[in-house]
């Protein structure tokens, strides 16, 4: 198996289910292991992202935040993976800011993949793409010049036991990040690391 980020082969076993890619540093599931998309669908059917939840709105507020902080209502934004309760958008809606949803599962509407934004924001996604060359490249692509990427997602670092953390054994999770995962994606992509703790990124496309 070769690495769906950077293409190298896959030889050094994780566990039973996963490899850790030697050249850019993320940890990879197994193909074998993969759900069908049904059943990746009625997994997430599963969660309960209820947009009124304020224990949900709280748990999203560092990427709601900063584009508050960051963007005015008249820039263009693009949640990507808003999943089956689209919290970010919804919240910033109210707020009178431009931003679409996007999920291929519960907003399917290509046309908004059409377009280029100002930011673009993606709460717990990233570790669920198969294809993360194929979706990275085309976010960037979709990000004006000095447009930004916001990510939510929990990084690994060697402290963490992997065989019981709750990230290795979600069975959508496939493809898991380290830091240096995120520094070989902003090299390659030609992109700027504002922000990088173990579950928020923010990354600046250059101009």
């Amino acid at each position: 198996m070769m690495c769906p980020l950077c293409s190298s082969p896959l030889i050094t076993q994780k566990d039973a289910h996963f490899y850790n890619c030697d050249t850019c540093k993320a940890i990879v599931k197994n193909s074998d292991y993969y759900l069908t998309a049904a059943e990746e669908k009625a997994h997430y059917e599963l969660h309960n992202n209820d947009v009124e939840d304020v224990r949900y709105q709280n748990f999203t507020m560092p990427i709601t935040q900063y584009v508050l902080d960051t963007f005015l209502p008249t820039h263009k934004g693009l949640d990507f993976g808003s999943g089956t309760g689209p919290v970010i958008s919804s919240m910033l809606a109210k707020e009178n800011y431009n931003i679409v949803p996007y999920d291929p599962f519960f907003a399917p509407d290509q046309s908004v993949l059409n377009t280029a934004y100002d930011y673009i924001v993606s709460c717990e996604v990233f570790e669920h793409f198969n294809n993360p060359k194929l979706e990275i490249d085309r976010l960037t692509s979709l990000l004006q010049p000095n447009g930004m990427l916001l990510i939510m997602t929990l990084l690994y670092h060697d402290t963490i036991d992997f065989k019981t953390w709750h990230y290795r054994n979600d069975p959508t999770h496939i493809f898991i990040y380290r830091a240096e995962t995120i520094d070989y994606i902003a090299k390659e992509k030609n992109l700027d690391i504002l922000e990088l703790t173990n579950r928020f990124i923010v990354l600046r496309k250059r101009d």
